[in-house]
């Protein structure tokens, strides 16, 4: 899709095309009929465009949810654009510690941040790299009737101006951490680096900069405040604020329950020590991925009153179950020596039926070992038996557990 096609997608005849693809048969068997029937009456390029959108709009749910159905989408902007749920959760803290501030972002993309603060109340402008995706992201403010201008540039030329920044309160910057070769995870290889987009945050009063949630602690600067986010237990990204959004505490971890009115749990360092190494107790807890990014599985350990079977490892054991949203918990029925011969004449023995496969510090194969297991592609009868094998090791020993996830946990 070129800027002419979606430039002719928003005018009335393309809304009207859009709408007659929306109502079609995209599915993989009709999607050729509808599009050889949208041709004998359309444009060509015009209906390619519409059924990309639409079949981008299904796409976006999972990220937007209803907004979706309104949105405009290019792949590589719904790919990288940030959740509707965490855009809105930072825009909250955008909106708490700079009431009516004026933020610029750099690489906005299609657009998700800005439409997020200004629900919230900001006011704010966009630059973008790309053109067609600068005018998607136009093209998305103006469907929701807010005020935010985007404009195609360089970021690093343009916040480079002294002048440009000093009409702003915050700075918001997303580097691109995709090439053609895939994800970026290097720091120095976002584009643009992460130094150059840090010594701009340097020049407006406050900052955000959003980084993938790999990156290493030792990038991460002394004066910011390092944010991992997890939604419903998948862990989607990390952020950086600095100057006025840093918090007064080095790193988080936040958990958002779900993506339509999340319950919001946020844990921080409490300046303990490592935990205890013990044997296995009667309850596995799998802190949350951002918990274990954040390096604060201690902090769970301690909610817990637990402690670590090894001290490389994040599985957290005790042998009480308290509820915390910080980690899941498992029954623990039985730890054994890892041997695919003894787990499978054990499995058979309970009449295992449906079998969840976990692992943290092995190499095994998840899949080949369900397959070695007697469960690649297996369908289990109705009533059958569920378990959760858990795969890791203590010290150079492999080790499984036998465990059941504990309701509600």
């Amino acid at each position: 899709m070129d800027i002419a096609s979606f430039r002719a997608l928003l005018a009335p005849s393309g809304q009207a095309v859009l709408s007659e693809a929306s109502a079609a048969d995209l599915s993989e068997d009709g999607l050729l009929g509808t599009a050889t029937r949208l041709r004998e009456r359309h444009d060509p390029a015009l209906v390619a465009a519409a059924l990309t959108q639409v079949r981008l709009r299904e796409r976006a749910r999972a990220k937007f949810g209803a907004d979706a159905g309104r949105m405009y989408f290019t792949q590589a902007g719904l790919e990288q654009a940030t959740r509707a749920s965490v855009a809105a959760h930072r825009a909250r803290r955008f909106a708490a510690r700079l009431d009516g501030a004026r933020v610029l972002e750099l690489g906005c993309g299609i657009g998700a941040d800005l439409l997020a603060r200004g629900r919230a109340g900001l006011a704010g402008e966009g630059v973008e790299l790309d053109p067609l995706t600068a005018e998607v992201a136009r093209a998305n403010v103006a469907v929701f009737g807010l005020d935010a201008p985007v404009r195609v540039g360089d970021a690093t030329k343009v916040s480079l101006d002294g002048a440009a920044l000093d009409e702003f309160d915050a700075l918001f910057a997303d580097p691109g951490r995709r090439t053609a070769r895939g994800r970026v995870f290097d720091p120095r290889s976002y584009e643009p680096p992460l130094d150059a987009v840090l010594d701009m945050a340097a020049k407006v009063p406050a900052a955000c900069v959003k980084v993938a949630p790999g990156i290493p602690h030792e990038a991460v600067p002394d004066s910011a405040e390092a944010e991992w986010i997890s939604v419903h237990g998948d862990v989607k990204e990390a952020a950086l604020w600095l100057g006025g959004l840093a918090g007064d505490v080095e790193r988080r971890a936040t958990l958002l329950s779900s993506d339509i009115d999340p319950e919001v749990s946020t844990l921080t360092p409490q300046g303990l020590d490592d935990p205890d190494v013990r044997a296995w107790g009667r309850y596995l807890y799998e802190p949350d991925g951002a918990v274990i990014r954040a390096h604060l599985v201690g902090e769970v350990a301690q909610l817990v009153d637990g402690g670590l079977a090894d001290s490389h490892i994040a599985y957290i054991t005790s042998d009480r179950l308290r509820p915390t949203p910080f980690a899941t918990a498992y029954e623990v029925e039985d730890v054994m020596p890892f041997s695919v011969k003894r787990l499978r004449a054990e499995l058979r023995r309970r009449g295992i039926g449906v079998l969840t496969v976990k692992k943290r510090g092995s190499a095994v194969d998840v899949d080949r070992l369900r397959r070695d297991l007697g469960f690649g592609g297996r369908k289990a009868g109705r009533g059958a038996q569920e378990l959760t094998l858990v795969v890791t090791r203590v010290g150079r020993d492999p080790v499984a557990l036998l465990t059941r996830p504990v309701p509600g946990r």
